[in-house]
């Protein structure tokens, strides 16, 4: 006969069991949901330090020329027409672009890019090559498929071509950092060409009409130090200082 400590042990034993099986996926979730939350704190603050530049009425107004989903079912997107009020500078003007871009056509079946998604950052070197920092929506909230992952590039940069000459090229980063694709599929660890035709123009001494490697590490450092200001504003003891 079993003795009777036995039988208690096995009893705890079974209830501990149940009560792990209970608990643990709680526990689980509930760590995925305190990291996700962390993760939009950050993305939050790194908002907050690179606010959407605003469209400033006292700048010229142009017909800009924005690409958007062009309604078929060829994956293609198409010009659409609006007046705005551009910026000369050529960084300003390709965050308004690309804000307005982001804010979506009337018909919101022919969005290109997840409402939810925003640009973090943008970056021109002298020799052409820019370097835009989107949130991580851009990611998450596409579609996954190499027709919508194109339809997107090709928004921005066709946006960009049309209304900032300056950009002969462009890197996409997602939070600060790169990434191999989009959403599962189109490759972003390319440069995507923007404009060919650009003359040579100005160049910082040194620079090269191909991006290079300096260029880029560079852009890496500020990025760097971007994303460890942005940590520092997550923080709790900490607030960010808005610029």
């Amino acid at each position: 006969m079993m003795p009777r400590w036995r039988w208690w042990f096995l009893g705890a034993l079974f209830l501990a069991v149940v009560i792990a099986a209970i608990y643990l996926p709680i526990l689980r979730r509930n760590i995925k949901q305190a990291a996700k939350l962390q993760q939009r704190s950050e993305e939050q603050a790194r908002r907050e330090l690179t606010q959407p530049t605003v469209i400033n009425p006292a700048d010229p107004k142009v017909k800009a020329k924005l690409f958007w989903g062009s309604g078929g079912d060829d994956g293609t997107v198409s010009a659409v027409i609006i007046e705005l009020p551009l910026a000369k500078d050529p960084v300003l003007r390709s965050k308004q672009v690309l804000n307005t871009l982001l804010a979506g056509p009337v018909d919101t079946e022919l969005r290109t890019l997840p409402p939810d998604g925003a640009l973090l950052a943008f970056y021109l070197l002298p020799d052409g090559t820019a370097i835009a920092d989107f949130s991580e929506a851009l990611a998450t909230s596409i579609p996954s498929g190499i027709e919508s992952e194109q339809m997107a590039v090709d928004s921005i940069t066709k946006t960009l071509e049309a209304n900032v000459p300056q950009v002969r090229r462009l890197k996409i980063l997602i939070h600060g950092q790169e990434v191999d694709t989009l959403a599962g599929h189109l490759d972003l660890s390319q440069m995507f060409v923007v404009n060919t035709n650009v003359g040579p123009g100005p160049r910082a001494e040194g620079t090269n009409p191909n991006p290079s490697s300096a260029a880029v590490s560079t852009l890496k450092q500020a990025l760097t130090h971007a994303a460890a200001t942005v940590k520092l504003a997550a923080s709790p003891n900490k607030s960010a200082q808005k610029q």
